[in-house]
């Protein structure tokens, strides 16, 4: 049995149906590494612009991310994360996919990242994600939505401080 297969298993009954009500009409999910101030910040862009409501959040280190990804995307937590449609998308593919998302310009910025090839988003990505606690600051907890953001956010499980 695989990891994976492992973690899924040990999701008892109760949680399975605890978390299939919470995701009841999700279209897209954004995992993200509650710790980062670039991941908080991209977490607010994305939510003051999806005007049509298709977005949900949860981080990394929470629960849904647990049963949802796989074990490589809750070690590795230099991506953000987009579960879209049954479809994972990771590092400047998520970023593509969800300016797509967002519709609108943002659409036309996405169809014009989509033409560098993705090993070249990828490496810019990366730099990025290598250096984004360093300039965009780390939190000691992961950010705890508003009252406003409440129904975007998805359980999270675990030790959850405020926002930082």
């Amino acid at each position: 049995m695989s990891t994976a297969t492992a973690t899924f298993a040990a999701v008892t009954i109760a949680e399975r149906a605890k978390l299939s009500r919470t995701l009841e009409g999700a279209r897209y999910i954004l995992f993200f590494d509650g710790h980062c101030g670039l991941c908080n910040k991209s977490v607010d862009f994305v939510s003051t612009r999806d005007l049509k409501g298709v977005f949900q959040f949860a981080p990394l280190q929470g629960e849904t991310a647990q049963h949802l990804l796989m074990p490589e995307d809750l070690r590795d937590l230099r991506s953000l994360v987009l579960l879209a449609d049954g479809k994972v998308f990771r590092h400047s593919s998520a970023v593509v996919k969800i300016l797509w998302c967002l519709g609108n310009g943002w659409k036309a910025i996405a169809a014009l990242l989509w033409l560098i090839p993705r090993p070249f988003r990828d490496l810019g990505y990366r730099l990025v994600a290598r250096n984004r606690y360093r300039i965009f600051g780390h939190h000691e907890a992961c950010r705890r939505p508003t009252m406003e953001e409440r129904s975007k956010f998805l359980p999270w499980g675990g030790a959850i401080g405020t926002r930082g």
